[in-house]
């Protein structure tokens, strides 16, 4: 009896061979999965912006080029970039506008760096349908979209027309006293 308590306990898969059987699998998976992976890499690596896609996607500037009151347009992603030099009237007219009924609520302070107020980068875009604002026209003395009438304030928030948020603001940092890296 004690022989087929131990007879019938026993599996009969389990055999000295199925050790060296499950081996086999676990290899064989394991290699599969591998050849899958270096088969599908290259077509997962094509999908990567190529090196002079890169190359366009930041960009330094040295803002010291902009006389005070002016704005220089640069080239930034096939889009026009403002860098804009303000003066201490234009950032004052943009604060006491912070509390204004705005359509894209935004301080100026929350659209220019700390301690660098008199410099104001934005994507040169209209945010209706594309166009690029003209500056020093409008009733906000900031950007006037020719294609709709859209306004802008000297801080680029939205203030009357089509467009319905604020010119964009780049991600964009001082990477010295002069120069700025965006993008």
């Amino acid at each position: 009896m004690a022989d087929s308590v131990a007879g019938a306990s026993a599996d009969p898969h389990d055999t000295p061979d199925s050790g060296r059987r499950n081996f086999i699998h676990i290899a064989a998976i394991t290699a599969a999965a591998g050849g899958v992976a270096a088969i599908a890499w290259p077509f997962i690596d094509q999908m990567n912006p190529a090196a002079d896609t890169m190359a366009l996607s930041s960009i330094e500037y040295d803002v010291s080029k902009v006389p005070l009151g002016q704005q220089v347009t640069v080239l930034f992603r096939k889009q026009p970039l403002f860098v804009r030099h303000r003066t201490p009237a234009e950032i004052a007219k943009a604060v006491a506008d912070d509390h204004a009924q705005l359509r894209d609520p935004a301080t100026d302070a929350s659209r220019v760096k700390p301690g660098k107020s008199e410099w104001l980068i934005l994507i040169g875009v209209c945010t209706h349908l594309g166009c690029t604002p003209l500056f020093g026209q409008g009733d906000w003395g900031g950007w006037f979209c020719p294609c709709h009438g859209s306004q802008y304030d000297t801080s680029g928030r939205i203030r009357k027309g089509p467009a319905p948020k604020n010119l964009v603001v780049p991600d964009y940092k001082f990477t010295g006293a002069t120069t700025i890296k965006v993008g």
